[in-house]
């Protein structure tokens, strides 16, 4: 059974100017991998409604699951929820739940811009753990649900990593009902070059089609040369191939397992 796929679309002019940098795809890809889900790709684009609508017909339509980060907040820039609209041919409509909830948030000082915030695609889920949640918010004394926007099959995230990563709680509590296998990996490191590896690594790989091999060169200052990694959903199969490789090293290699 081949494991769900994800892509991920990173949005914000600020990201391809480098005034940003992203830090919310490796905590997603880490997240995924937990879950058995193999993030496949990722692409990036500007601030701009109908290239973030044809990304997400497109990687929505290939993919299980799509994860969008950045342009989900009250300024003129962000377009992300409306784009979504756009895409699968929806409209916007305020949320009475969102609203109340940004009302308790920002109480006498919540304006419509705040509100605007609460402005989703018709048909949007919103996706929370309430009672077992280790991301809710409090506010002002009172606890929050923090939910996460899921349209068909787009999860739609803030671009603010800590925002970011509060709402992965939500999706990793949706996720995990769908029973999926988390990706098992084992890393072996070796002071052996990749030119001497390559033979080694060609016949475990071809001994081993269903685990996937990764081999990561380092420079000075590392402990080791090469570190190699054996990913896979089977733990049995996957010792089974870092086993068969490192019975191929010679003397006093690898220098390490974990």
């Amino acid at each position: 059974m081949q494991p769900p796929t994800a892509a991920m679309l990173l949005i914000g002019n600020e990201l391809l100017s480098g005034k940003i940098q992203d830090q919310n795809l490796v905590v997603l890809a880490r997240d995924l991998r937990s879950l058995g889900v193999r993030l496949a790709r990722v692409v990036m684009v500007e601030d701009d409604v109908e290239t973030i609508a044809r990304e997400v017909r497109g990687l929505s339509s290939t993919h299980d699951w799509l994860f969008t980060s950045g342009g989900v907040g009250p300024t003129h820039d962000d377009v992300t929820l409306e784009a979504v609209a756009r895409a699968f041919e929806v409209k916007i409509e305020r949320r009475p739940e969102l609203e109340s909830l940004l009302r308790g948030i920002y109480g006498e000082r919540c304006t419509e811009g705040h509100l605007r915030m609460a402005d989703l695609p018709e048909g949007a889920e919103l996706v929370s753990e309430m009672d077992h949640d280790p991301d809710i918010v409090e506010v002002q004394g009172r606890k929050l649900p923090w939910p996460a926007t899921l349209v068909k099959n787009v999860f739609v995230l803030p671009g603010i990593p800590q925002i970011f990563q509060m709402k992965l709680s939500a999706v990793r509590a949706r996720l995990r009902k769908l029973g999926a296998r988390a990706f098992v990996s084992h890393a072996v490191f070796t002071d052996m070059d990749e030119g001497h590896l390559k033979p080694l690594l060609d016949a475990v790989v071809e001994r081993f089609p269903d685990i996937a091999v990764g081999s990561y060169p380092t420079w000075a200052g590392a402990s080791y040369r090469t570190k190699l990694t054996f990913d896979g959903l089977d733990v049995t199969r996957v010792m089974a191939a870092a086993d068969a490789f490192c019975a191929t090293l010679p003397e006093g290699e690898p220098k390490r397992r974990e």
